[in-house]
């Protein structure tokens, strides 16, 4: 009984743009069945979360509920997993409780360092998309006229085209029914004060490349680890942008690997 729980890590997993804790459905039972805890989050105004968007002022308004799941952590460090626009939000609660992180993963993810502000490499990648390929996404603007925020919703065929291209029918459907408008996150949200080397840079990051991703593409995931060098690269050359949802076994045992390497 001892070795289990000296063995027993814990997870806290982070969703990306317009998703919710429901987009760990498949990951959380896996991992919980390999005897770990696993804490799936809300951010604010996504999944259950019942905020308004229009609450949302700053990126430690969208974190809230990460930031009160790592201050209310014990000791027991966590092992951070982070999907997409949620590798912002990751970064940004490392800055703030590295003490609590084993390990941050990011998976598919947007990978901040520590030289530019926060959103430098949502905007980067931005800067090479055209409206078009937007398709039926609905993109605005909220806040202030002199302080204006950005929200996203996907539509379904940009759903289908980009995000979901190689997950079932079952949930692409299910992301239809769940999916919320989203702050994006902009320099306005997130301030253009970089995150520090002793909070975020001190703790080690994974990186997972999912090769198949249309929307943050294997040469833009390559160029975030070119950019910020991490511990160690893994890969699931079959994924979609929604590894959880197109490869979740694949997915579990390198996150089992990397708590058991890292935490």
């Amino acid at each position: 009984m001892e070795m289990e729980n000296k063995n027993q890590k814990r997870f806290v997993l982070v969703h990306g743009l317009c998703h919710g804790a429901w987009s760990w459905y498949k990951v959380k039972p896996i991992l919980e069945a390999a005897s770990h805890t696993v804490t799936a989050v809300n951010l604010v105004a996504s999944g259950i979360n019942t905020t308004r968007l229009e609450e949302i002022q700053t990126l430690e308004d969208y974190c809230k509920p990460l930031l009160d799941v790592l201050s209310s952590a014990d000791e027991e460090k966590v092992v951070l997993v982070a999907h997409s626009m949620g590798g912002i939000s990751a970064a940004f609660a490392a800055d703030i409780f590295p003490h609590k992180i084993s390990a941050i993963v990011f998976v598919t993810s947007f990978m901040p360092d520590t030289t530019n502000p926060p959103a430098y490499v949502f905007k980067n990648m931005m800067a090479s998309i055209s409206e078009q390929d937007w398709l039926d996404t609905v993109l605005g603007s909220y806040g202030r006229t002199d302080h204006p925020l950005q929200f996203a919703l996907f539509g379904p065929k940009f759903l289908a085209k980009h995000l979901y291209q190689l997950s079932p029918v079952q949930d692409f459907e299910l992301a239809k029914m769940l999916l919320r408008v989203n702050p994006s996150v902009t320099d306005n949200l997130a301030g253009t004060k970089s995150f520090t080397e002793e909070g975020y840079g001190s703790v080690t990051r994974i990186y997972i490349i999912c090769g198949e991703d249309n929307v943050v593409r294997d040469d833009y995931q390559r160029w975030m680890i070119n950019n910020f060098p991490v511990k160690e690269v893994m890969e699931i050359k079959d994924a979609d942008h929604m590894p959880m949802f197109s490869k979740p076994q694949e997915l579990c045992a390198l996150l089992l690997e990397i708590a058991d390497k890292y935490a």
